[in-house]
């Protein structure tokens, strides 16, 4: 479970630094395109990043405090995870991202989003997991 708690504050960091930059120091560090729809489509995450960055620290410390509510925040975290991630692909697939000549750019939203699609199958399945295991010792 250490290893997951880890992956959890990552992405709670990510998260947080991610949207530091956007809003306050350069968004043009962490932009993959210079479009107006891409800006547009980037400032359409705070809030729902904002969930996940609070799931996700939620999860991290009741899955450490091994409190049985991590269950519920481990498959919130995993859920959101697995949503953002679907939006982000489906933008790169339809803009071309994939196929940018910027090899930094292309390998950069592809860590992104297998991170976040190993993060959300990481805590779905040990949400899962764990409420699985809380019903039968109830049982």
């Amino acid at each position: 479970m250490r290893g997951l708690v880890v992956a959890l504050w990552i992405g709670v960091v990510a998260i947080v630094a991610y949207w530091t930059i956007w809003f306050t120091v350069d968004r043009g560090w962490l932009a993959t395109l210079d479009t107006p729809a891409y800006y547009a489509f980037e400032n359409a995450f705070p809030l729902a990043d904002g969930w996940l960055a609070l799931a996700a620290a939620a999860a991290a410390i009741t899955l450490r405090a091994n409190n049985p509510s991590a269950a519920f925040w481990l498959i919130a975290t995993g859920s959101a995870a697995l949503y953002l991630a679907a939006m982000d692909i489906t933008f790169d697939v339809e803009n071309a991202v994939y196929t940018s000549p910027d090899r930094g750019v292309v390998a950069t939203e592809i860590a992104i989003n297998l991170y976040s699609l190993g993060l959300a199958g990481w805590t779905l399945a040990t949400g899962r997991r764990l409420s699985s295991a809380r019903r039968r010792d109830s049982a």
